[in-house]
């Protein structure tokens, strides 16, 4: 049993360092931290999202995201399209600069993904996927048992 405890904990420690790694070194000419990186990869994809929105699709929380977002905003990356509204509820927007940093970290997303799934048949891609949801819900629901 300890065995499984830490090589589960070993490996999922190991695939998160390298994929903040891989982050911070790829858009370190952009100045970018793992989490501006996921905010643009998310407003990339979407065209637009509020923070909250981020903040869920990020599973960040929201003080992290409003740092990256306030980073992201005055290095010229994205802007808000609504100065009326609060932060949270309006819709942010990638500029010029955004979507070229958006465009390339997704690009980069694509090419590790495919390099990775090199060596998986389709329904071994699929499996761990559906492994790691079910890992992820459980750990959801004994973190929830706990807090109570």
């Amino acid at each position: 049993m300890k065995e499984r405890f830490e090589t589960f904990t070993v490996l999922i420690n190991r695939i998160s360092r390298n994929i903040r790694r891989i982050k911070n070194q790829e858009m370190a000419e952009y100045q970018l931290r793992s989490a501006h990186i996921s905010c643009l990869y998310y407003l990339y994809r979407s065209g637009g999202l509020t923070a909250t929105q981020l903040s869920e699709r990020c599973e960040e929380d929201k003080a992290t995201v409003s740092r990256a977002l306030d980073y992201l905003g005055t290095n010229g990356f994205l802007s808000c399209e609504s100065k009326s509204a609060k932060r949270y509820k309006s819709p942010l927007v990638l500029t010029e600069k955004g979507l070229a940093a958006g465009k390339k970290i997704a690009c980069k997303i694509d090419a590790v993904l495919d390099e990775i799934s090199d060596d998986l048949t389709e329904d071994e891609r699929i499996a761990f996927y559906r492994s790691l949801a079910v890992i992820s819900d459980s750990l959801d629901a004994v973190a929830e048992k706990l807090g109570k």
